[in-house]
């Protein structure tokens, strides 16, 4: 590059085209004391962008449970949450979005996403043992989505099969409200010992900062930008904006890594995801209270004729920010030498508080480390708020308008059959789910669970959220999410220790988006506080719209629970013929927000059904109880498609042992709400006869419902007169339903 490089001139139109405000172009120049140059301009850009400031959602963010007496870090401060697990281990684990890069480039969108999330694990010193996903995408009858479906699921099952990691649990969902915005939610999981996390900071005047991995080029420019948008018909120009993986690279990072953590030679890591090398830079100093500087031009690039400006805001990935101990950068050098990767000085900690970029020796940009990052002088709005008009109408609900006139068999096959009940084997058998061979329950139970190498325990782990359930009702909706997500890690032997989120949603700068958001939120929070699960961190992602429409209200809740012993490792299939079926929990007559209504009538509608959560937590507490005393055979929670459905996927899921059932249940309610009502905070559990008096007596010292209704055996499921289906056609409608959709993908 030449020596004499000059920066454009900064005009207005360029700042608008940068998404910055006159109101925040004002408090730069305050900041600066001076007009802010090109580079500093887009410094400014990308760091209070929504993706990377979180300006209009950080203030309610804070009302969320933070603390607990398991945490090891402060939730937002480092690069994802860590746990203690007794002996000497943590669990480390957190979830983002990559929806608008999965939009335009669904194969990479994808593949960096689960990429991105890798690293923010294995850069705490946390080896990554597990990843997750949640995936809601428009009608699988739409070629575009069908389109959609493939780059996705092939870009995670590529990256996470090629990199090591079993992709071991998610949710896939179809709904016309993410047509154009597919939501592609990514969790990662790790385990360390708890006195080998490493923090993101960078400090220690003189220290050196070394960029290591994969050479920087120009994918991924303005990614945090990108992200902070709505979509439209100009977004598939922003393809550049859409960073490419590397996955293998990736493997060797991760081993180069937790080599110089484990020997000591790192004061701070960080990876470089949104905004790149600028947010690592200034976040790492701002934490540190210290200041960076850095030479731009001896930073290794793949591209010729890189300014600044790019090399600052490229998101290309595989990269990572190391400060390293003054004197170990030769030890450093030669771990990632070894590995086959760059690693190379690019700069040192100062005591300044500046962060500073040099081109050949001389200044080409010099900002304040904290006027770049969220907790220093990102802007921080508070959104007016509004309940929208469609709430009122949409909850308007009579149960008589849905005639009884039908064939409740055929409903129970149409329901086990339907995009977001059947089984999801198309997506996951692309995934590897059992490398590493710490799999105890992968893909199609209640939660995934995997054993912890020299202990008795195990993880249980699961996302989980109605989106239908947070469009009619966004608190009740997020109470819901976090009940069952703490339900399902229950039914699977674990006690829920925190979450992570990711919040989906459209533009915060309209009333009615925002009032959904600060409902969840607090909704969330109520939630959390009520199972003792703090929030450890996640991601928020706004301007999830297209042209027509945005999204449905969705906060993504991932969960961890810790199963103490391996032997309550429990699952939602019937075991044994004679097994005692029990359910937990009153049905009641609510048909409102249910997939029944949305698959067979093709309605969103009526109230969601409401949540006790004291009674939802005395029922988890009790269930968690008969788990540990060996008394549960099998525990299945009741939610998507209602009891029918429940009883059905107890019947089936396991291919290698289906059974039937015969049920009786009390039939005061309508058959309908009876078999496929989403009544809250019930769960199927069968246990052996000899135990059916304990189980009762159990469950009537804690003041749980719980009631006798069956029997497994036989070859069909019976329910009261109204169900007599064949074990053989529930499974082929559930196994079968999407090698249609799978066929129509070619």
């Amino acid at each position: 590059m030449d020596r004499a490089y000059e920066q454009p001139l900064v005009t207005p139109e360029m700042v608008a085209a940068h998404g910055l405000n006159e109101e925040e172009y004002a408090r730069i120049k305050e900041i600066l004391g001076r007009e802010p140059n090109y580079t500093e301009l887009g410094l400014f850009s990308v760091m209070w962008s929504e993706h990377c400031s979180y300006k209009n959602s950080i203030a309610l963010l804070k009302t969320l449970p933070r603390e607990g007496k398991n945490l090891l870090t402060e939730t937002g401060e480092e690069n994802a949450g860590a746990v203690d697990i007794g002996d000497g281990l943590a669990v480390v684990f957190k979830i983002e979005s990559h929806n608008h890069p999965s939009a335009v480039e669904p194969y990479q969108g994808a593949a960096t996403g689960v990429g991105g999330i890798l690293r923010d694990i294995f850069t705490m010193g946390a080896r990554p043992i597990a990843s997750l996903n949640s995936l809601r995408f428009g009608s699988p009858d739409n070629p575009r989505v069908r389109y959609l479906v493939d780059g996705v699921v092939r870009g995670i099952g590529d990256y996470g099969n090629s990199f090591g990691v079993p992709t071991v649990a998610g949710e896939v969902y179809f709904d016309e409200a993410y047509t154009g915005n597919p939501l592609i939610n990514a969790m990662a999981v790790g385990i360390v010992k708890t006195d080998g996390i490493i923090s993101a900071v960078a400090k220690g005047e003189g220290n050196p900062v070394m960029i290591v991995g994969s050479k920087t080029g120009r994918d991924g420019i303005h990614g945090a930008t990108f992200a902070s948008e709505e979509l439209s018909k100009e977004s598939e120009e922003k393809r550049s904006s859409v960073q490419v993986g590397d996955p293998f690279t990736e493997k060797l990072l991760v081993e180069a890594t937790l080599e110089i953590i484990k020997k000591g030679l790192a004061v701070g890591i960080q990876d470089m995801g949104a905004a790149g090398i600028t947010c690592s830079c200034s976040e790492m100093s701002a934490k540190g209270e210290a200041g960076v500087e850095i030479d731009i031009d001896k930073v290794p690039v793949r591209e010729p004729g890189m300014i600044p400006y790019e090399t600052l805001l490229s998101e290309s990935q595989e990269r990572m920010l190391v400060c390293v101990k003054k004197g170990k950068e030769e030890a450093v050098r030669e771990v990632f030498d070894k590995w086959g990767l760059d690693s190379t000085i690019i700069g040192k900690v100062t005591s300044d508080g500046l962060f500073t970029v040099k081109l050949h020796g001389e200044v080409v940009s010099q900002v304040p480390s904290r006027s770049l990052v969220l907790g220093g002088d990102a802007p921080v709005y508070h959104r007016e708020t509004k309940r929208p008009a469609y709430m009122d109408d949409i909850v308007k609900f009579n149960i008589a308008d849905y005639s009884l006139d039908r064939d409740w068999n055929a409903d129970l096959l149409t329901m086990l059959a339907a995009p977001n009940i059947c089984n999801k084997g198309w997506v996951y058998d692309q995934y590897d789910s059992m490398v590493r061979t710490n799999t105890a329950v992968g893909p199609g139970s209640d939660a995934a669970v995997l054993r912890i190498r020299k202990t008795r325990k195990a993880l249980a782990m699961v996302t989980d959220c109605n989106g239908r359930y947070c469009y009619i009702d966004p608190r009740l909706g997020a109470e819901s999410a976090v009940a069952e997500a703490a339900r399902n890690i229950v039914c699977s032997g674990g006690h829920p220790l925190a979450i992570t989120n990711c919040l989906n949603f459209g533009n915060p700068y309209k009333p009615e988006i925002y009032y959904g958001f600060s409902e969840a939120v607090a909704g969330m929070g109520e939630a959390c506080r009520v199972f003792d699960t703090p929030v450890t961190g996640g991601n928020v992602s706004f301007y999830n719209e297209d042209p027509e429409r945005a999204v449905f209200p969705t906060p993504t809740i991932g969960m961890i629970g810790l199963v103490e012993d391996v032997n309550h490792i429990t699952t939602q299939w019937f075991k044994e013929e004679n097994d005692v079926i029990f359910l937990l929990g009153d049905n009641t007559e609510h048909l409102g927000a249910s997939e029944y209504l949305h698959t067979v009538y093709r309605q969103n509608r009526g109230p969601v059904p409401p949540l006790d959560l004291a009674s939802e937590k005395k029922t988890q507490d009790a269930l968690l109880k008969a788990i540990q005393s060996g008394l549960i055979k099998s525990a299945h929670d009741v939610s998507d498609g209602g009891l029918a459905v429940t009883l059905a996927e107890s019947c089936i899921s396991n291919l290698d042992y289906q059974i039937g059932a015969t049920i009786q249940l009390d039939d005061s309610v309508r058959p309908d709400a009876l078999l496929f009502g989403e009544t809250q905070s019930r769960v199927i559990i069968s246990c052996i006869p000899e135990d059916v008096l304990k189980i009762e007596e159990l469950f009537k010292e804690h003041n749980v419902p719980c009631y006798r209704i069956g029997t497994v055996g036989g070859n069909s499921l019976k329910i009261n007169d109204l169900v007599d289906q064949s074990v053989s056609a529930m499974s082929d409608s559930f196994f079968k339903a999407m090698s249609e959709f799978m066929d129509r993908l070619e």
